[in-house]
């Protein structure tokens, strides 16, 4: 069974039914679960959700208050598997941002790598693959390359 972590991204198209890419991240989605494989999910993924999903709507959020927010990411513990906060996540975080002079906004993609590597995850689905540097075991995948589809 293959482990994928979900972007923040994905869980975003996927609840946003007004979203031009609603039906491909709920398609992959059920392809992950359909092919007998997991989707996890980690608090950042959570924080940095509940920070769009509550943002206005005229500065590119979904305009959700805090209710129906937290329902959501409650049904959303309840159908992925939240991966545990260890130290081991901040030594990679640390090591790969050293390793490859990674500043910025770029920070908050690399600690998902470094939750991957903490914790033995194999495959990231993101709408944004290029955000992410190319690590060995790791394998970063568009949902349209999930479906097999053109890009």
């Amino acid at each position: 069974m293959q482990q994928y972590l979900l972007d923040t991204n994905m869980l975003l198209r996927a609840a946003d039914t007004s979203s031009a890419s609603h039906s491909l991240a709920n398609e992959a989605i059920n392809k992950i679960f359909t092919d007998r494989n997991e989707c996890v999910i980690t608090a950042q993924v959570l924080i940095e959700f509940w920070v769009v999903a509550t943002r206005p709507i005229d500065v590119n959020g979904l305009g959700w208050n805090t209710q129906l927010t937290k329902d959501y990411v409650n049904d959303l513990l309840d159908n992925f598997r939240l991966i545990p906060e260890t130290p081991d996540i901040f030594t990679n975080w640390l090591q790969l941002v050293t390793d490859y002079d990674i500043k910025g906004k770029r920070n908050h993609d690399i600690r998902l790598l470094a939750v991957m590597k903490s914790n033995n995850i194999t495959h990231l689905l993101t709408f944004n693959p290029k955000d992410f540097i190319l690590m060995p075991n790791i394998t970063i995948i568009h949902p349209q390359d999930l479906l097999g589809r053109e890009v």
